[in-house]
């Protein structure tokens, strides 16, 4: 398992291009989330543009294929990768979506 903290670097960011990448993005982590390699995304609420991804793979070598696909990657995002072990898992997790 692995945690994934991505910024985008808004400042590089074209003016052009910003509401095309975002909608790229949410589509890159949502279709990951729908394969069942993302357990769980969400923006950071106390850092801009900057958010949390924990996913689940096979390898470090198949989730980097993964971050290769987002629309901000390489150029536009750094994505801070740690492996994780969950050991305790909250039976009401779920009671947290959007909040």
């Amino acid at each position: 398992m692995y945690l994934i903290d991505i910024t985008i670097k808004a400042d590089k960011v074209p003016a052009d291009l910003s509401e095309k990448l975002l909608a790229g993005h949410r589509k890159w982590f949502t279709g990951q989330a729908q394969a069942g390699k993302f357990l769980l995304v969400g923006p950071y609420k106390d850092k801009e543009m900057a958010g949390l991804a924990i996913a689940y793979t096979n390898s470090r070598a198949e989730l980097d294929e993964i971050i290769a696909h987002d629309a901000y990657y390489p150029d536009y995002a750094t994505y801070d990768v740690h492996e994780f072990q969950a050991n305790l898992i909250a039976d009401n997790l779920p009671d947290f979506q959007g909040k």
